[in-house]
């Protein structure tokens, strides 16, 4: 079986919070009654660097695969089992896809109730593990060694079929998922270099991908150590490369186009005015690529071209963070939101880590994991721990999805936040112990829900808010994705 590099790809769930009152003037905060751990720092306590702000901490629950179990077998929540999850996709509707890199094929998670429900839309079902290359239907789909995924708005699904040195387009008619090769030649060796259309355009262990708002499609070349954009043209797929020069003098350097250099991109995402974000994953940086005109330009966000910190991480303003990296491990996924926050599945530190615009710099804090840890625990902030971490995405309401491929696992993170004000009670909302706990400095308050901001429908949850003798009254788990506000 061909191996891959095992590239790995890899959020928050923004509960929306208001106050029906005249006294609107809240302030985000971080939750009380210690579930989070705020500002703890990388590796506390294990003689590592003190270096990571926990500022904005994240809470991970499993949705589904099995810990520490590799086989595929579709199923519901920790029934379903993964190899090796690699890239992961949301689609509009809130389907969860991933490629699994071990059995070469590609999984569908839909939320059904409070269950995720897994099955497998393409490529080979169960653990058969055969990889190969043809085009098809469902199951009689072959792979090798696919590496990421994404989804267009018309929900068609875009794969890098690493070890095949190809793009793959899935598209769904009735209930079946049929493929076609859209650029890339699997017959080439093992790899090359062109630009060109269809089947004329080579490719050399392709990895990150991802999609606009124009169903332009982008890829992360990493052997070839360039990124390509990949356009629909009448019937054909016409390749370009945008960034970077293979078999550049040095791995590294800022500029436009060709000018630009690369040493093994992976992860990439590209945000809603088109700007593309690149794990450069030899380099230890995060890239912005943004179009000026008939140009792009590449500049570098957060990292030092070289410098890894193999004793820790630390976060900060541009160069000053570090992510760590042995080539293949290091800012490998990412995922941009529509403020332009980036998040990075930084693999070699075993840490979910944020890269935020500030003015002109940009800043990096760390959101969940443990540096040097392993494991696979759910929790909040440094209680998280997580094997490999893969591919990752980021849902319309700001959920993340990560692959935890060491851990044959799916997580699901979410920010956790508090609505503070100086007259009314705190709300916070624990998604690891599924309750939703109230801090009160009044009485006269009730929790309200409701499914839908653009709905008059709210619902009071689990009555009055008031005095339990400990200043807090726990409620019963929501269901669902819920709206909360407190209202008098």
């Amino acid at each position: 079986m061909f191996v891959t590099m095992k590239i790995m790809k890899t959020m928050q769930r923004w509960l929306g919070m208001g106050l029906q009152s005249a006294r609107r003037g809240a302030a985000a905060g971080l939750v009380a009654g210690g579930l989070l751990a705020a500002n703890a720092a990388c590796g506390q306590g294990q003689g590592w660097v003190n270096e990571c702000d926990y500022a904005t901490p994240y809470t991970f629950t499993t949705i589904a695969g099995t810990y520490g179990v590799l086989d595929s077998v579709d199923g519901t929540n920790e029934a379903a089992q993964f190899g090796w999850p690699q890239g992961v996709a949301v689609a509009t509707n809130g389907t969860v896809y991933v490629v699994d890199e071990e059995f070469n094929n590609v999984r569908a998670i839909n939320r059904v109730g409070t269950n995720w429900v897994v099955t497998t839309i393409a490529g080979p079902v169960g653990d058969a593990a055969t990889f190969g290359y043809a085009d098809g239907t469902n199951d009689t789909i072959e792979f090798n060694g696919p590496s990421s995924v994404a989804v267009d708005a018309a929900g068609n699904l875009f794969v890098a079929d690493t070890g095949n040195n190809t793009i793959r387009k899935l598209t769904r008619v009735g209930t079946n998922w049929v493929s076609s090769t859209i650029a890339g030649n699997p017959n080439y060796g093992p790899g090359g270099f062109s630009d060109g259309a269809n089947g004329d355009a080579l490719f050399y262990l392709p990895s990150g991908i991802a999609v606009d708002a124009a169903d332009d499609v982008y890829v992360a070349d990493s052997s070839n150590n360039v990124i390509r954009l990949v356009e629909s043209v009448g019937t054909d797929w016409v390749v370009t490369t945008i960034a970077g020069l293979t078999n550049a003098p040095t791995p590294f350097s800022d500029g436009t186009n060709q000018n630009a250099a690369f040493n093994v991109p992976a992860g990439l995402a590209v945000d809603h005015a088109g700007n593309l974000f690149v794990g450069d994953t030899g380099n230890y940086v995060v890239r912005k690529i943004a179009h000026a005109g008939t140009n792009w330009v590449v500049t570098t966000i957060a990292g030092t071209a070289g410098k890894a910190d193999p004793s820790g991480a630390i976060d900060g303003t541009n160069g000053v963070a570090t992510f760590f990296s042995p080539l293949i491990s290091g800012p490998m996924s990412i995922a941009v939101d529509t403020n332009e926050n980036v998040f990075v599945a930084d693999t070699g530190d075993g840490l979910i880590r944020k890269i935020s615009p500030l003015g002109k710099n940009w800043v990096t804090t760390t959101l969940a994991g443990t540096w040097g840890g392993s494991g696979g625990d759910d929790g909040t902030g440094t209680n998280v721990t997580f094997a490999t971490l893969g591919g990752m995405a980021l849902d319309s309401a700001g959920d993340l999805f990560v692959g935890d491929s060491g851990n044959n696992n799916i997580r699901e993170g979410s920010l956790a936040v508090a609505v503070t004000t100086s007259t009314t009670p705190n709300v916070a909302i624990s998604r690891a112990s599924g309750a939703v706990t109230v801090w009160w400095v009044g009485s006269g308050y009730t929790l309200q829900t409701n499914a839908n901001l653009s709905s008059t429908n709210w619902g009071t949850l689990g009555g009055a808010v008031t005095s339990n003798g400990t200043n807090s009254v726990t409620l019963a788990p929501p269901t669902g994705r819920l709206f909360f506000r407190l209202s008098n």
